[in-house]
Formats: structure tokens, C-alpha cells, sequence
């Protein structure tokens, strides 16, 4: 996401963040998972807070990232490779994580699209694979995969997804192609329920209801 190259303050920033964030989730781009941000300035950043984007709100506020150093109380391990990229890329004024249900498909092939029609032009000639399948929560993870991303306006992550999975199977049995296939020690790496994972699921899917718990809580069954 390219920005204007006018600077925000930090309340049109959080503003942005929300309104994204919520564009984000009523697209179908993300559903529990995903964060998205925008540059404050050389040093800082906003990124959404720790919750399903389609279900932020005015009243959530954004958290502020330094881009060089720890991450603060609030932001998810994953905002590391947010750190990452805006360190390499002085042009990038806002990241978004999300989860495409086609380009998972597509991933799960080894593959990224073609420039084959006009959206896809923007990305030419396609964007680069981050074939990694663990969760980048580490900063030697996130560095590799910024570096990946390189010039380019995007970088595919391989394989995220959840009833995904099934989705994700048909998809790749259709092509008539083999696809990749988690390696056992690739699996047993990236099902973990570290970083509010369950809780976040839980909240996208009982969103609205009166008998859910609030934000963060988690199935009963989860331990804290």
C-alpha cells in the first residue's frame, strides 16, 4: 500500500488504519487474522491492533511502532516484518497483511500470478514467494522475508489459511498439478496457538453475539 508522500499525524494515521482495516475485513480479505499500518514518520508507525480487522472499531486504537527496536506491548510478533520492510523501503507508506483465498491457492503450487490483466499489471512481472512456512514472529524470519519482497509492491506468503485447508486442496486439485505439501516438521513449526490465534478466531466468529465473551477472551476451553 503507497500512500501519499505527505506525512500523516499520528491521528490521521490511526484513522487510516481503522478505516482499512475494516475495508480489509468487509472484502473478504481477512478474517480473524491480518494487520495493516502506515508510516508515521523515519522512525515510527501505526499498525492495527491485536483483533480481527473486520471487527475494529473507532473506539480501537492503533498501536505506535518504533522501526527500529522491540515491539511494544499491543502489536502481534508478526508486525516484525512490517519493522523490516519499512527499514529497507524509504518508499513504502503502509503494509497490509491479509489473506487472499485465491493467492493461498495459488501459493500452495509454488506459484504467484502473472501480469495477465490489468490489476495484475501493478505487480508485474508477478510478485515474488516467500516459501517459508512458519509465521514470521522472529526477526531473522522477517528479514528474510522483507528482503524477499525487495523492490517489489508485494510479497505472497505460502499457505496460511484454516477451513482454508479444504478450499486450498480442491483449488490445487483442479489445476491437474501436484502442488507443495507441508514437509511433517513444516506443519508441526506453524500449528501453533501462540499469539492469540484461538482467541482471535474466536472473536471473528462470534462477533455479534450477545453470549460471547469479550474481546480477547477466547473459547472457554482455552487456557490463558
Amino acid at each position: 500500500m503507497n500512500l501519499s508522500s505527505r506525512t500523516l499525524s499520528a491521528g490521521e494515521a490511526a484513522d487510516l488504519v481503522r478505516l482499512a482495516a475494516r475495508a480489509i475485513g468487509r472484502a473478504g480479505l481477512s478474517h480473524a487474522y491480518g494487520h495493516c499500518s502506515a508510516r508515521l514518520d523515519e522512525n515510527t508507525f501505526v499498525v492495527s491492533p491485536a483483533k480481527p480487522m473486520g471487527l475494529v472499531t473507532a473506539q480501537d486504537n492503533p498501536v505506535t511502532v518504533p522501526v527500529r527496536g522491540p515491539l511494544p506491548s499491543g502489536a502481534l510478533g508478526e508486525v516484525r516484518l512490517h519493522q523490516q520492510i519499512y527499514r529497507r523501503r524509504a518508499d513504502v507508506r503502509g503494509i497490509v497483511r491479509y489473506q487472499s483465498p485465491r493467492i493461498m491457492s495459488l501459493s500452495s503450487l509454488g506459484r504467484t500470478p502473472l501480469a495477465r490483466h490489468g490489476f495484475g499489471s501493478y505487480f508485474a512481472p508477478q510478485a515474488p514467494l516467500w516459501s517459508d512456512t512458519r509465521l514470521i514472529r522472529d526477526d531473522g524470519l522477517a528479514a528474510a522475508a522483507a528482503d524477499t519482497l525487495g523492490n517489489a509492491r508485494a510479497v505472497v506468503l505460502r499457505g496460511n489459511g484454516l477451513e482454508d485447508a479444504a478450499r486450498v486442496e480442491l483449488d490445487v486439485l483442479a489445476t491437474g498439478l501436484p502442488g507443495l505439501v507441508f514437509a511433517a516438521e513444516e506443519a508441526a513449526a506453524r500449528a501453533t496457538t501462540q499469539g492469540l490465534i484461538v482467541e482471535r478466531m474466536w472473536e471473528w466468529l462470534t462477533a455479534g453475539d450477545p453470549a460471547a465473551g469479550g474481546p480477547g477472551t477466547g473459547p472457554p476451553s482455552v487456557s490463558a
